[in-house]
């Protein structure tokens, strides 16, 4: 300011064109290029030719030796000035210039455009032009003014005098006092004292100083017309000038309570919208008058006889509230310059979540009341902070989470909540309409929570029991009851040991003897019982699951009394399951629900310990068998609800029961997922949402092999899987033998199958990693194909000479025909079509022999048939047809025609004959073709079988991780 006044001064002490040119001269010598000999820069003032604006521009002009400005006077184009200078306040000056020398349209930019001009960097003489000399700037029609920006203060002073009151104004320009007669207002912004145009920053002030001019600065009213003249005028005025009423007394005691005025004021902000910006209004409530806290005005009320009295406004509270909203925002320091009563932010940096959220929290926490925030024009955010509330108890079935999230007075139900969350959105719908916004922190937080529990009332989410563990990862400890936490200790020290679960003696009516893993099998069956979990039987294929489950039956029989349970198996078990039910418990009586004359009511089903049924079954009948209660749901070959999309899982899911058991010798088939729907059926909210499932565990487990996430899953699912390998607990059954028997092809076939090689590897070799990988069904058929070739070239069903014969076949029939005359024999392809072509030979041959692939109707005679009937040496049979729940131990010797990706699918086919029963030493036998993909398989699988062993022992199917790279060295000689 100090700078700025020696700026001014100068101009203000020029009085002639002489002095005016020496102010001028110094500073262009000191701000700019150097002027032409006897030449100047002025800046001429004025009124538009045709409009009511105020004008100003840039001149240059001559003077002569004696200081008078000659023509010609020439106006400058200020833009082509901007070049010659870098600094801020000139760069402003010559843009204020700029748009006051033409007409311009009104803006919110006016102040700081006259601002930059006053300022005048330069130090240029001031010039008025008058027009009613000549329209055109010359030097005879302009005159040196002085052109200033000092302290301009006007007061208002209303006196009461014989029952009239008198309103007149009083001015004081740098502190001297000036009679309103001497004073000219122009153009909104300047009090014009013959040569001297004094800037004004405050229109409004000038509006007053206007009016009280017009009405020779005395105004007097009787009372009634006083108190009209208060509230339409002297408020509005109030906001900007401060008014003196002489003739008031300060409020008495009495006064003071009757008015309110005993309580502390109280503290408000009104918003409202204005076109693109948010306008902040703080307000002081004195009793029921809210005074503005940027006004002037004064606190006037009226008693109950009529007489005014005043109230004295708190200016160290009003200045505190007045800091505390500068502090919210760097803007608004700025604004309090203005003659603004109000501080002002463009609505999107005022919605901005970062912003007002922290503000309105700072301003709640000092008493301050926000007012009018979903009045503003499409806004429906919530102005408060949310506020949640966790706290976790038991229940019978579950524990039970009441989560209160609250926005001030509103309220987030748990559904919206999850609908947030499931959109990934931070924006949550509330009671009263609004939107709350929720921290980042909680949404993550939440999503937790949801998946481990599922929604039960607008606040309560059930945790399943199994889930305990989750408890203690995802809540803090000050939100569980002292009964959870004593509950989850408890649930982490039992299942923490399933090892040292005892061994449980048969119960009675089980018609067999159990070996001792199958004792640790029926405890752990019952250990689980007894916690109300479910879980997954899954030893090794020949262990004798089904004894285990059996025995379990009877034993809840024992405890509880006659219940109904559901046994869901393929259909190719319906037999199988249906004899040992017989043979080992015939005390439990069965219902088999198959076929086109079954029940179609639940109705008799409370007579049966057991009612049995088909996947296919139940999905055709789920819309009644969900009515019932079972005691236990039993699921066989689980791994046939390994899809959480199909209608078999879907359908297994609807049941009722009081629990669930999952069997599957091999539950983990192809990858990490496939466990995924097997464990959420038999132990609910185990394993999350499949979307958490898949992002935590399949995803690094399947694609990066992450170890962490493997060891991770391990140990949530270890208690409630229970597999034995029967290398670990049959030492009793006889010795495996796996060999690999070379079949080396004829010239013919050697020929066929290196033309389609060729082809293959070709195709792979021009296609990219992304067109190799999103083409992964052509590759598939593509190889499969060379496999084909590999069995017999008859297979791939195109024209191939007839002399290409089948070197498999060859050998196979070579052994068989040694091998059938000692031993029986099982026969396992992929491909239907080569078990026929085996059985044309084995035809000719007169070996007599059983069949079964998928389109076998009366499995069980087959298998019988082989079985128990000397003369049927061979069994063919097709790989997914047979690979599971058949009993083939009269076979002690196995051919595997074709080798498949995943070695368990192998060993499935490999345990129909090596199992519990089997009395001889069994030789598995696997066909490869020499310098084919079929070798290539083999060391593939020896390099990549491994998934995730230390989960439950299954491998992964090798080709959904072959690269390029892979398949090239498939086909490469």
């Amino acid at each position: 300011m100090e700078e700025q006044k020696q700026i001014y001064e100068p101009f203000v002490a020029a009085k002639t064109h002489e002095e005016a040119y020496a102010c001028s001269a110094n500073v262009s010598k000191e701000r700019t290029a150097p002027l032409p000999a006897n030449t100047m820069r002025i800046i001429v003032i004025g009124k538009h030719r045709y409009y009511n604006l105020f004008t100003a521009q840039l001149a240059e002009c001559r003077f002569s030796s004696t200081g008078e400005l000659r023509s010609p006077l020439t106006i400058l184009q200020t833009l082509d000035l901007v070049w010659q200078t870098q600094q801020p306040e000139e760069l402003k000056f010559y843009a204020a210039v700029s748009k006051l020398q033409t007409f311009y349209e009104a803006s919110g930019t006016d102040l700081q455009v006259l601002q930059a001009l006053v300022r005048n960097p330069f130090r240029y003489a001031y010039y008025l032009h008058d027009a009613a000399i000549t329209e055109k700037i010359t030097p005879r029609s302009i005159f040196p003014v002085q052109v200033s920006q000092p302290k301009i203060n006007c007061s208002i002073r209303v006196d009461l005098q014989d029952g009239l009151y008198t309103v007149s104004s009083d001015l004081f320009i740098s502190g001297a006092y000036f009679p309103l007669s001497r004073i000219t207002t122009r153009f909104d912004y300047f009090l014009v004292v013959e040569d001297n145009w004094y800037f004004c920053v405050n229109p409004n002030l000038l509006q007053t100083i206007a009016y009280f001019k017009r009405h020779g600065n005395g105004i007097t009213l009787p009372h009634a017309s006083f108190m009209e003249f208060r509230s339409d005028v002297l408020a509005e005025m109030e906001k900007h000038v401060p008014v003196d009423h002489t003739y008031l007394e300060p409020a008495t005691p009495a006064q003071y309570v009757a008015g309110g005025f005993d309580q502390t004021p109280e503290k408000l902000i009104y918003l409202s919208g204005v076109e693109q910006y948010v306008r902040l209004n703080p307000v002081m409530k004195y009793g029921e008058v809210e005074i503005p806290v940027l006004t002037r005005r004064q606190i006037l009320a009226e008693d109950k006889s009529g007489r005014l009295f005043g109230v004295a406004r708190d200016a160290e509270a009003e200045d505190a509230f007045t800091a505390l909203l500068l502090k919210q925002h760097p803007d608004f320091e700025e604004q309090l310059e203005s003659p603004l009563l109000y501080f002002y932010l463009h609505r999107h940096r005022f919605l901005e979540e970062d912003w007002f959220l922290d503000a309105f929290e700072a301003w709640r926490s000092q008493g301050i009341t926000v007012l009018g925030f979903n009045e503003l024009k499409g806004n429906r955010l919530n102005q408060h902070k949310a506020s949640v509330s966790v706290q976790v108890s038991s229940g019978v079935n579950w524990f039970n989470a009441k989560v209160a999230v609250r926005f001030g007075r509103s309220k987030a139900s748990l559904k919206q909540l999850q609908k947030a969350v499931k959109n990934r959105s931070k924006y949550v719908q509330l009671d009263d309409g609004t939107m709350g916004i929720m921290p980042e922190e909680w949404l993550e937080r939440l999503e937790r929570y949801f998946q481990a529990g599922r929604v039960a009332d607008e606040k309560t989410l059930h945790i399943p029991k199994v889930s305990f563990a989750s408890l203690s990862e995802f809540y803090e400890a000050h939100m569980l009851a002292d009964d959870v936490k004593k509950e989850i200790s408890q649930y982490a020290s039992q299942l923490s040991d399933v090892a040292s679960i005892r061994q449980v003696p048969a119960p009675a009516g089980l018609f067999t003897e159990l070996r001792p893993y199958q004792q640790l099998g029926l405890g752990w069956l019952l250990f689980l019982d007894g916690l109300n979990f479910g879980g997954c039987l899954a030893d090794d294929m020949g262990l004798g699951k089904s004894v285990q489950v059996i025995a379990f039956m009877l034993h809840l029989k024992e405890k509880f009394g006659q219940s109904t349970h559901l046994l869901v198996v393929p259909t190719s078990l319906l037999h199988n399951w249906a004899a040992e039910l017989q043979k080992f418990a015939p005390s439990l009586k069965l219902l088999t629900l198959h076929g086109s004359d079954r029940e179609k009511t639940t109705d008799s089903f409370a007579g049966y310990d057991v009612v049995m049924t088909t996947y296919g079954t139940l999905v055709s009948d789920i819309a009644y068998l969900r009515e019932f209660m079972f005691s236990y749901v039993f699921l066989d070959e689980s791994q046939n609800i390994k899809n959480p999309a199909s209608q078999r899982y879907k359908a297994a899911c609807l049941l009722q029961s009081r629990n669930r058991i999952a069997i599957s010798g091999t539950p983990l088939e192809n990858r990490t997922f496939d466990i995924y729907a097997q464990l959420s059926f038999a132990c609910p909210g185990l394993l999350g949402t499949k979307q958490f499932f898949r992002n935590t565990y399949a995803i690094p487990i399947d694609k990066f092999k992450n170890k962490w996430s493997a060891a991770a899953l391990q140990q949530k699912i270890s208690p409630f899987i229970l597999r034995r390998t029967k290398k670990e607990v049959a030492s009793e059954l006889p010795e495996k033998t796996e060999v690999v028997l070379y079949c080396d092809m004829e010239p013919e076939q050697r020929n066929v199958y290196d033309a389609y090689e060729k082809e293959f590897r070709e195709y792979v070799s021009a296609s990219g990693e992304d067109e190799v990988s999103g083409n992964a069904m052509h590759v598939l058929r593509g190889i499969t194909r060379l496999r084909q070739i590999c069995n017999s070239p008859l297979l791939i069903g195109e024209s191939v000479p007839l002399a290409a014969s089948s070197a498999k076949i060859r050998v196979l029939l070579d052994q068989v025909r040694t091998i059938s005359r000692q031993h029986k024999v099982l026969v396992f392809s992929q491909f239907v079509t080569m078990l026929d072509l085996i059985k044309k030979e084995l035809v000719k041959e007169g070996i007599k022999h059983a069949y079964l692939t998928g389109g076998t109707r009366d499995r069980g005679e087959v298998v019988r048939k082989f079985q128990e009937d000397e003369q049927t040496r061979v069994f063919l049979v097709s790989l997914k047809a047979g690979g599971t729940g058949l009993n083939l131990t009269a076979a002690d010797y196995v051919f595997l025609v074709d080798p498949w990706w995943n070695p368990a699918v192998e060993n499935q086919a490999i345990d129909r004959c090596y199992r519990i029963g089997q009395k001889k030493n069994v030789i598995a036998v696997r066909l490869i073709c020499p310098d084919t993909v079929e070798e290539k398989i083999m060391l593939l699988q020896q390099s990549k079988a491994k998934l995730a062993t230390d989960l439950i022992s299954a491998n992964e199917p090798v080709f959904k991780t072959l690269k390029k790279q892979d398949l090239l060295r498939l086909t490469t000689p």
